[in-house]
């Protein structure tokens, strides 16, 4: 399958935290061809692409499949539908957007109230999310009966090719990085490392990364790779907390990665001829590096990310040329740290 049809179609799977049963099936069908497919506890799909050897080196890849969203938390007496984050979505977007509540008896369509400027004070405040409200259109009773506390709740979004080899949607963080790591698999095809070789695409690292830390535990491998995204500069944004869309996957560098692993990666970009730029992070990386670094006795653990516009909204963008040069990474890093002694 060609990259922009992958991520078009992962993308489009829905995926909330706790609930991303449609987009891990959509993609353990991807990843059947592998390795053996399991699901964790916690909902989480791991491929065995190559088994590990009691005692022996173990890498392990990981991107997770979870998207940002909101829960429903009440149902007003008048219909109306009281929220809450499942993520951290962008709150400065939610008024007047169209929405999609995912019920146990279906999807609904909605629209997150706005109130006329006509109304306001004009002070520009952003409102909490637990202070809008949802409209499906539905009085009260009838409102009860289509929703229930706790369905999930989605950005109405249609994910769609841009011009300039982009494409833009409301899951490319991390469904991008999946497929990156899917690409890295196609790129191996034929290759049999000297270690053992496991996939990981985690569930709920949006609410604290707990399908990432629980699989790790339980896999226990000696060094890992986590994709995922990051920021993308755009003219409101700060040109160095920002990679640039376009020049490659973001080589992490962070106190809690590995120093040895985020400089060999650098080293094998460059002697690959795969473009990529640096991220440094002075602290924690916010992602399930730094979940999967201290599972068990700890894991040496390397972080790639793909650059991302306008995250957390429904229009976050990604070039393909990055999802294809990250996989490219990817399938070259292993290369090199499959090897007996690497």
């Amino acid at each position: 399958m060609d990259t922009t049809t992958m991520l078009l179609e992962l993308s489009r799977q829905t995926g909330t935290p706790g609930q991303e049963g449609d987009a891990v099936s959509y993609a353990q069908k991807l990843l059947d061809t592998y390795g053996e497919t399991a699901l964790t506890p916690l909902g989480s799909l791991i491929c065995t692409v190559r088994p590990a050897t009691p005692g022996g080196p173990h890498i392990l890849l990981d991107a997770h499949i979870d998207q940002v969203g909101m829960v429903v938390t009440f149902i007003e007496e008048d219909g109306f539908l009281r929220v809450a984050n499942c993520g951290g979505i962008d709150r400065r977007v939610l008024p007047a957007s169209p929405v999609v509540i995912h019920g146990a008896k279906g999807k609904l369509c909605g629209v997150v109230a706005s109130t006329p400027p006509h109304l306001s004070s004009g002070e520009g405040k952003t409102t909490p999310v637990d202070e809008l409200c949802v409209d499906v259109g539905l009085r009260g009773e009838e409102a009860k009966k289509a929703v229930r506390p706790g369905d999930r709740v989605t950005l109405y979004s249609h994910a769609r090719p841009l011009l300039g080899g982009q494409v833009s949607g409301s899951a490319m963080d991390d469904r991008a990085g999946c497929v990156a790591i899917l690409k890295a698999l196609e790129y191996l095809e034929g290759y049999r490392p000297e270690c053992g070789l496991s996939v990981l695409l985690s569930t709920m690292e949006e609410v604290g990364g707990q399908g990432a830390r629980t699989a790790a535990f339980a896999l226990r491998p000696t060094l890992a790779i986590a994709v995922d995204v990051s920021f993308a500069h755009t003219p409101d944004a700060p040109r160095a907390k920002c990679g640039v869309l376009g020049d490659g996957p973001m080589v992490g560098v962070a106190p809690i990665l590995s120093s040895r692993l985020s400089r060999k990666l650098g080293e094998i970009a460059e002697s690959e001829d795969i473009p990529c730029q640096w991220e440094v992070m002075a602290g924690a990386t916010s992602t399930n590096a730094d979940s999967i670094a201290v599972a068990g006795e700890g894991v040496e653990a390397g972080l790639l990310s793909v650059p991302l516009k306008y995250m957390h909204t429904a229009i976050e963008t990604v070039s393909l040329a990055d999802v294809e040069n990250t996989g490219k990474l990817i399938a070259a890093a292993i290369r090199w740290l499959g090897r007996k002694g690497a």
